[in-house]
């Protein structure tokens, strides 16, 4: 099956939205960006897609909305940025998706509970039953209590493993750019898009540089590591840029965007 035909029938969809996509560069939520992306996500459940939304933008929203100049660099700042922030984001994800009849379901982990087979299962089960009664989860990472021991560390390799828990059909990851290219583009203005990836080789984690935003946790190579959870699990993944919400519709009506992983 091509790219085309593999992303037009996915049914189960995980799309992962990074602090990039969601907020400006002052860490305030970016409403319609936001509002757009709701949008889309609200037309797809409307098509019969099964949607899970994992979000960033916690502590990037707690810090903006605390007024503070930078991230912590405390582990209880950050916590208490994001007991914060997740209110805010939840409360603004609530209130967009019930405009257009869906509703929502926090679901916070940590990674003590996939790593621990009863607790995944239980875990399995509520989101099955939660899309068994039209709910739209809405996964991060429990932030206000992970510490190294339990963390996932950020929220790409969380939505692959969310992927994998749920047995999607397909896993979007949008972010800041176009998706993976063969130099850095903010840099190198001849750097070219990869548009196809069946193997992550060494070469190819070469090419993805360093963190990308201030105000995430990621990069281009946690993409990458969550692309291989994927491609593991024979899930087809796909990096976008999430600045434009209606790539999501092109990239799953068959149209070559962004970088596309291909299971093995």
């Amino acid at each position: 099956m091509d790219s085309e035909n593999a992303f037009k029938k996915a049914k189960r969809i995980v799309v992962k939205l990074g602090t990039s996509t969601l907020t400006h560069e002052n860490g305030k939520l970016n409403l319609r960006r936001i509002s757009q992306l709701v949008r889309t996500l609200a037309d797809l459940r409307n098509e019969g897609k099964e949607i899970i939304l994992v979000s960033s933008g916690a502590i990037g929203v707690g810090v903006g909305k605390l007024n503070l100049t930078h991230r912590p660099y405390d582990i209880g700042g950050r916590q208490a940025c994001a007991a914060v922030g997740q209110c805010e984001l939840m409360y603004i994800y609530d209130k967009l998706f019930i405009e257009y009849g869906y509703i929502t379901a926090q679901v916070l982990l940590t990674r003590d509970i996939t790593d621990d087979e009863i607790r995944k299962r239980n875990v399995q089960n509520t989101f099955e039953r939660l899309l068994d009664m039209g709910a739209l989860p809405i996964v991060n990472e429990n932030d206000t209590v992970s510490v190294d021991e339990i963390e996932y560390g950020d929220n790409d390799t969380l939505s692959a493993i969310v992927a994998e828990l749920v047995n999607a059909d397909a896993l979007i990851m949008m972010t800041d750019i176009e998706g993976l290219y063969n130099s850095d583009p903010r840099t190198d203005s001849q750097a070219q898009l990869i548009h196809h990836v069946k193997e992550i080789t060494p070469q190819i984690r070469a090419k993805a540089g360093g963190r990308g935003s201030t105000r995430g946790t990621g990069g281009m190579i946690t993409k990458l590591d969550a692309a291989q959870i994927a491609m593991d699990a024979g899930i087809i993944s796909a990096i976008i840029n999430g600045y434009d919400p209606e790539n999501i519709y092109r990239l799953l009506s068959g149209e070559q965007i962004g970088t596309v992983f291909w299971p093995e």
